[in-house]
């Protein structure tokens, strides 16, 4: 059974209130400031309830990953989620990243601590990534949140390592990298743990995991030389570098290029939509986009609302995006600047949570504001334009910059020792978004210790969960192949849009 955080365990600020996204917010402090070391021992007092070993349990695999797929598929636009399909039967890697609820309810039956926190909630290797902070600093970090919510901290770490050997099977590495990545990432995040529970609060704060900082602990040339094209590539994509590659000039203004079905316009002839989802070929998109836009407005800094006042808007498009989010609602909108320099941002529906689905927390009343402020709390800096507004139907959404010199790893193009160097980074990272979101660091350190224990653990959780995800995949292929599913391909897709 999960233990419960006592109250000698918690911080100066107990007691929080929680804000209308569910997050807890500062309030007086209620409660005497507990002494770091109690801290620690009230952490390491958890192993009795949970020892470390526990967590090599896989959870509740007694469930129909059929059905809960198509749970997951309620509410997106209904002609997408063969797509979102038939992107998952690439590899049980693709399965396993579009398919998040059913780890999530696997987790709930598995043990905790009872120290929870904000988390990300899909922490899988593949949405960790590069993008340049408000100050054009170049930092790695994590860069999805459509999932994150309050939940046990163990529940990123997990889904983290399962997908480590997921990646090695699938580049053709097998276990025995898929353990060595597991253990490094499990052992990087203990020792940075215990390094930021060290950490005054504002540096805490402040820290980031820069490109610059990769290349000085870059262990071979060879990783040395891939972080350089990182840095290379997400440089080269600024909004002016990628304008001639997604938008044309036609008469006195620019559109953006369709590429269906990645990125389209909608019309009312498309045989992609249904009504409610056709919205935007009823009238004057700009007129129909006003309301989602001005909510957007309002959840930004008055500084940032004035900025984006100096922008026309060009043109707006409907984005497909990654696999476990095809079928949401997404919208690129090109804006243009006095001077003619572009600016894209992305517009992309929010729904519920898959850890709010299986552990109980404090419900959002608005999932773009969840993802926005958890996004904010947990990584190292921010979007400058990071935002939530409402959609039509009441939809949730959240918006940011499209591309601005971000940057993902080319899985295919690592070898082993990118593999390994690329666990460590991704065991970092979270370890700083945790300690900087949880507040509970000194008490992690204290459960975690040197982290060897809670790692041959979890390479015990992440190989049998890997087998796991293999045996649901087959299962899915078989759904697909008898029609219980349907799939498509890209190009498949593409052949429904009319010229």
């Amino acid at each position: 059974m999960p233990a419960k955080l006592s109250s000698a365990s918690r911080s100066a600020t107990a007691s929080p209130a929680a804000s209308s996204a569910g997050f807890p917010v500062a309030t007086s402090p209620t409660v005497p400031v507990v002494p770091f070391e109690a801290r620690i021992a009230a952490g390491r007092k958890l192993r009795d309830t949970t020892p470390r070993g526990s967590h090599a349990h896989v959870g509740n695999v007694d469930r129909d990953v059929v059905e809960l797929l198509r749970t997951s598929s309620e509410g997106r636009v209904d002609a997408l989620v063969p797509l979102r399909y038939g992107r998952m039967l690439a590899s049980p890697f693709a399965f396993y990243r579009g398919s998040a609820i059913v780890q999530a309810h696997d987790l709930a039956g598995t043990p905790h601590t009872g120290l929870t926190l904000q988390i990300c909630g899909d922490c899988h290797l593949a949405n960790f990534g590069g993008f340049a902070t408000p100050e054009r600093t170049l930092i790695f970090d994590l860069n999805d949140f459509d999932e994150t919510a309050l939940g046990p901290w163990e529940w990123d770490l997990k889904r983290l390592c399962a997908s480590l050997v997921l990646a090695a099977r699938q580049f053709g590495f097998g276990d025995t990298l898929g353990v060595e990545m597991v253990r490094t990432a499990v052992q990087t995040y203990a020792r940075r743990l215990n390094e930021y529970a060290h950490m005054p609060t504002i540096a805490l704060w402040h820290e980031q995991v820069t490109f610059e900082r990769m290349l000085d602990l870059a262990q071979s040339e060879r990783v040395r030389e891939g972080v350089k094209r990182g840095i290379a590539r997400a440089t080269g994509r600024t909004h002016e570098n990628v304008l001639p590659k997604f938008a044309q000039q036609v008469g006195d203004h620019w559109q953006i290029r369709d590429a269906p079905p990645s990125i389209f316009h909608v019309h009312g002839a498309t045989t992609l939509f249904g009504t409610e989802d056709d919205w935007l070929g009823l009238g004057d998109w700009r007129t129909l986009f006003a309301p989602v836009y001005k909510s957007y407005l309002n959840s930004l800094s008055p500084d940032r609302a004035l900025m984006l006042s100096s922008y026309t808007q060009e043109d707006l498009a409907f984005k497909v995006v990654g696999v476990g989010s095809v079928g949401t609602r997404c919208l690129v909108l090109l804006m243009m600047d006095t001077h003619e320099q572009p600016l894209f941002l992305q517009f992309k529906e929010a729904s519920k949570s898959v850890v709010s689905r299986f552990f109980k927390s404090a419900s959002s009343k608005h999932d773009g504001r969840r993802v926005v402020e958890g996004q904010r709390l947990m990584q190292a800096a921010s979007d400058a334009f990071l935002g939530w507004g409402s959609g039509p139907f009441g939809r949730s959404v959240y918006g940011r910059q499209l591309r601005d010199m971000k940057v993902s790893a080319q899985f295919e193009l690592f070898r082993a020792d990118g593999f390994r160097e690329y666990a460590g980074l991704c065991g970092w990272v979270l370890a700083r978004a945790h300690a900087k979101a949880g507040g509970c660091a000194a008490e992690l350190v204290g459960y975690v210790g040197k982290g060897n224990r809670l790692a041959q653990a979890l390479v015990h959780y992440a190989t049998d969960y890997a087998d796991q995800i293999e045996r649901d995949y087959e299962v899915f292929r078989k759904a697909c192949r008898d029609g219980q599913l349907e799939a498509r391909t890209d190009a498949d897709m593409a052949a429904d849009f009319i010229a």
